[in-house]
C-alpha cells in the first residue's frame, strides 16, 4: 500500500529554471518506491522564467494543491522603474553595473523587512489551509523543499500542529548562502535570520542537502540527521541526444552567470591564445544559455570576444540539451564566495549525460571537483590557476582539430533520478519507522 507525502515547493511545473527540476523528477520517480505524492504550491508565483515542456514530467493523476500568494514583486518593480511583466532573476541582487538608490534600498528591505524571504506572506495561510487539508486527508511525512525558506516555516508550523514526520531538503544553504553578506542585513535581522534557521535545523526529523560540504556547515551549525542526496540527470531526457560534431570549437555554459560566476581567467585565456594561435579564431564559439550578469558583458568586451559569444536568456529544457550535447566542451564556473566547496551546481549531472568534456572552475578540493575526478569526465582549476587552465584549452583544441576530443567515464548510474529517488524513499521510510 502506497504511502502518501506532502510536498511543499515554491517552485513547480509551468515554473521553469534550476530550482524546478529536483523536486520534479523525484516525483515522477516516488510512486515506483511507493510513495504516492502530494503537492503544494503557489497558484500565481512570482518565478524567472515558464517552460511549458516541464509539464510533461508530471506524473498523471497525481494531487496538487494551490492557494494563491501576495508577494512584494510588484511594488518593488514600481520602486526601481521595472515594468510589471518583467521578471525577477534569481540570485541577481542588482542587475545594473551600478546599483541606484532605490535599488540599494530595496535590497535593504529585502533582507530585513522580508524574512525568511519575500514569500513570507504565504506562510501563516498556507498553514491554516494546510492544518484544514490534513484533519480531513491523512499523510504520512512532510517534505519542505527550499529556497525559499518560507517553505520550511510552513512545515515547521504544520509540523507542530499535526507531528506529521518532517524532512527538510535544503538545496541551497540559507545563513551560509554566498549572496547572504550582500543583504546589508542589521544586527537584530541576521539574528531572525539565525534563529529561523536553527528552528528548522533543530526540528525537523530529517535534513537533506546536495553536497557533503554543505551537510558539514549544516552540521556545524547544530542540525542531526543529515542526509546528502545529490542531484542528478534523468536518462529519459537524453533519449536521442547524441553528439553529432561541431564545425566550431564550441564552449557552452547552461544557466545564470552571476557575478560570482564570472571567472575573468576563462575569458583571459581564450583571449591569449587567440593571439597565440590564429586558427583558434576561426574555430572558437562560446554559448550562453540563461541570464547573465553585466560584468559579463563587461569582460566579454574587454577581452574582445563579443564576436564570438551567443546568448540566449531562457529556452525549453529539451532544446537547452540537445544543444549542450553537441558542445566540444561544458563550461562550469562556480562562485567565488565564502563555502564554495560545497557548491555542485545541478546542471553538472546533466553535463556529465552529455559525456562531452567538462571545464570547471573552482577549488579543486571542493565537492564539485571531487565528482568530476571519480566520473573522470572533466578537469578542475582553481580560480587564479591561469597556466595550466590556458594549458587545458590547448590540448582541447587540439584533440577538437584532431577529432578526438572525447569524453570516456566512469559509471555515472548512482547519479541517475530513479537512483537517487530509491534513496530518498528509504530515508523517508527510516524516518516515517522511527515515530512508530
Amino acid at each position: 500500500m502506497s504511502r502518501r507525502v506532502l510536498i511543499i515547493t515554491y517552485y513547480w511545473p509551468p515554473s521553469g529554471g534550476a530550482g524546478v527540476q529536483r523536486w520534479l523528477k523525484f516525483v515522477k520517480y516516488l510512486q515506483e518506491f511507493g510513495w504516492q505524492p502530494v503537492i503544494y504550491t503557489p497558484a500565481n508565483p512570482e518565478v524567472p522564467a515558464e517552460d511549458q515542456s516541464l509539464l510533461e514530467d508530471v506524473p498523471e493523476g497525481i494531487e496538487i494543491i494551490k492557494t494563491k500568494i501576495w508577494e512584494p514583486y510588484t511594488l518593488y518593480k514600481k520602486f526601481v522603474g521595472r515594468k510589471k511583466s518583467d521578471k525577477i532573476k534569481t540570485g541577481f541582487l542588482s542587475e545594473n553595473k551600478r546599483p541606484s538608490f532605490t535599488e540599494k534600498v530595496s535590497t535593504w528591505i529585502r533582507g530585513n523587512l522580508f524574512i525568511p524571504d519575500a514569500r513570507k506572506y504565504w506562510l501563516k495561510p498556507s498553514i491554516k489551509f494546510l492544518s484544514a487539508y490534513l484533519e480531513k486527508n491523512h499523510v504520512d511525512a512532510v517534505i519542505s523543499t527550499g529556497p525559499p525558506h518560507s517553505t520550511h516555516m510552513i512545515a515547521l508550523g504544520i509540523s507542530k500542529k499535526t507531528n506529521i514526520p518532517w524532512l527538510a531538503d535544503f538545496r541551497d544553504p540559507w545563513t551560509n548562502i554566498d549572496f547572504y553578506h550582500q543583504l546589508m542585513l542589521t544586527k537584530a535581522s541576521d539574528r531572525r535570520h539565525h534563529k529561523m534557521e536553527k528552528q528548522v535545523l533543530l526540528n525537523a526529523d530529517r535534513l537533506v542537502t546536495v553536497s557533503w560540504n554543505w551537510a558539514k556547515d549544516f552540521k556545524d551549525l547544530g542540525a542531526e540527521n543529515m542526509v546528502v542526496i545529490t542531484n542528478g540527470y534523468d536518462p529519459d531526457d537524453f533519449q536521442g541526444l547524441t553528439y553529432e560534431g561541431n564545425d566550431k570549437f564550441e564552449f557552452v555554459h547552461l544557466g545564470s552567470m552571476n557575478k560570482d560566476r564570472n571567472q575573468h581567467v576563462f575569458w583571459e585565456v581564450l583571449s591569449e591564445i587567440l593571439e597565440d594561435n590564429p586558427k583558434f579564431k576561426n574555430y572558437l564559439k562560446i554559448t550562453l544559455i540563461g541570464p547573465i550578469d553585466h560584468s559579463v558583458h563587461s569582460s566579454i568586451e574587454k577581452y574582445n570576444l563579443k564576436e564570438f559569444v551567443n546568448k540566449t536568456d531562457y529556452m525549453p529544457h529539451r532544446e537547452v540539451l540537445k544543444i549542450a550535447s553537441n558542445a566540444e566542451v561544458l563550461f562550469l564556473p562556480l562562485n567565488n564566495t565564502p563555502h564554495v566547496g560545497g557548491i555542485v551546481p545541478g546542471k553538472i549531472f546533466e553535463y556529465l549525460a552529455m559525456k562531452r568534456p567538462i571545464l570547471c572552475i573552482g577549488p579543486t578540493d571542493g565537492d564539485a571537483a571531487k565528482i568530476l575526478h571519480e566520473t573522470g569526465c572533466g578537469a578542475t582549476f582553481d580560480f587564479d590557476d591561469r597556466a595550466r587552465l590556458k594549458k587545458h584549452v590547448r590540448t582541447l583544441f587540439d584533440r577538437y582539430i584532431e577529432k578526438e576530443n572525447h569524453c570516456t567515464h566512469a559509471d555515472i548510474s548512482e547519479y541517475s533520478r530513479r537512483e537517487l529517488t530509491a534513496r530518498l524513499a528509504k530515508v523517508l521510510q527510516e524516518m516515517v519507522n522511527e515515530r512508530k
